[in-house]
């Protein structure tokens, strides 16, 4: 196993927690027979209202060629099925099956509560939390060129 990077670099301590935290998660899904990326989808897709496959690409960090061939497999297991969307018939929405929904209720409650006894070996981990999503959200502003140049 690695060990923890003695870089200061942002970029690359980031990465490194990245791939720590998708392993744990890995393993945490495997025991419900479900994947992360597959686990991504369940997530977003959980709410019931229904989502295009763009917003789902977003959420689930997967290009859409990518997420089509995984959506696909999903509809085949009968996790997901699709819709045209009723404004807009040229978009179709992703939702839930009876048995994604249950799938998604299983690993929902496995995810959190190991996620609550990962958070709770870090300091303060809602602090950590928050703050991960300043960062991201510094971080595309700056990508984008807007806002101030929090990061340095």
């Amino acid at each position: 196993m690695p060990s923890v990077p003695s870089s200061p670099d942002l970029a690359h301590l980031l990465s490194h927690a990245e791939r720590r935290v998708v392993r744990w998660l890995a393993g945490v899904l495997a025991e419900e027979d479900c994947t992360v990326e597959e686990w991504r989808v369940l997530s977003l897709v959980g709410d019931g209202r229904g989502h295009p496959m763009t917003e789902i690409a977003d959420h689930a960090l997967m290009p859409a060629p990518s997420l089509t061939k995984l959506v696909d497999r999903m509809v085949a297991d009968n996790l997901v099925h699709r819709r045209p969307d009723p404004h807009d018939r040229r978009r179709v929405l992703l939702y839930l099956t009876e048995r994604g929904q249950d799938l998604h209720a299983r690993a929902a409650r496995r995810v959190h509560a190991d996620q609550t006894g990962l958070l709770d070996a870090v300091d303060d981990g809602t602090a950590l939390a928050g703050l991960l999503l300043q960062l991201t959200a510094a971080a595309g502003a700056r990508a984008a060129g807007v806002g101030p140049s929090v990061l340095g």
